[in-house]
């Protein structure tokens, strides 16, 4: 682990994992505050490039490439419904993030997913809740739009704590394109939260997502102001 000491894992957060008799290595990349202005080809490469390895999968958090597309809506610019604000009041908040809990986050879901298919998965949501009690299955049908779709929580880095961050556009070609960029490495965009997590898009066919889920399960990017949007997966023989 020498060759990694001055990479420095996010507090609390180990950067090696073992899954199944083998050994990762998750390495935490810093950058700069990313906003809008920045063209995020130019700004994973500048960070990672001289860092990697052929068979390391270099990976992206999907807020930062939103965030590049321009896709991260100040709340003042959002004027929920009085429909965003009935549902927002059944969405269950956990520490994790607030998820579509507030009006200006449900009201950006019902523009992204429409309003039928919302109101669809709220019902059903609600129905298995009630009855098996079930919980997920309004995000598993309101789909990957809805469950990307980030509100302010405590630690949010400003300005992006008075922002709703919705999810990236086509995340597959995003890593296709940042592959390309750094040599061909294998890039996954990721939604990782301390709760769980999701793969929005990957530049290889042969990325097993399950078990990226499975390495990166703990966050070791960190949920707060660590600044470290993008990291290094790297099996160690």
């Amino acid at each position: 682990m020498d060759q990694f000491q001055p990479m420095m894992a996010n507090k609390g957060k180990e950067l090696s994992i073992e899954l199944s008799e083998r050994k990762f290595v998750r390495i935490p990349v810093k950058t700069h505050l990313i906003t809008k202005d920045d063209n995020i080809v130019d700004v994973v490469c500048k960070y990672v490039k001289d860092k990697i390895e052929n068979d390391d999968i270099v990976f992206v958090t999907e807020k930062i490439i939103a965030i590049t597309q321009g896709r991260a809506i100040p709340l003042k610019d959002i004027k929920p419904s009085s429909l965003a604000v009935f549902l927002s009041k059944f969405v269950t908040k956990t520490p994790a993030g607030i998820g579509l809990g507030m009006p200006e986050t449900m009201e950006m879901a019902l523009r992204e997913c429409g309003v039928l298919r919302i109101l669809f998965a709220s019902i059903i949501g609600a129905i298995t809740k009630v009855l098996f009690r079930r919980r997920g299955d309004f995000y598993r049908i309101a789909g990957y739009k809805a469950r990307s779709i980030d509100g302010p929580t405590e630690g949010t880095i400003p300005p992006y704590d008075t922002h709703v961050v919705l999810g990236p556009k086509n995340p597959d070609q995003v890593a296709k394109t940042l592959s390309e960029s750094l040599g061909n490495v294998k890039v996954a965009v990721v939604d990782i939260n301390d709760i769980g997590g999701n793969i929005l898009g990957v530049s290889h066919d042969s990325i097993d997502t399950e078990e990226l889920i499975k390495i990166l399960k703990d966050n070791p990017l960190g949920q707060g102001g660590e600044q470290t949007p993008m990291g290094i997966i790297r099996e160690l023989k």
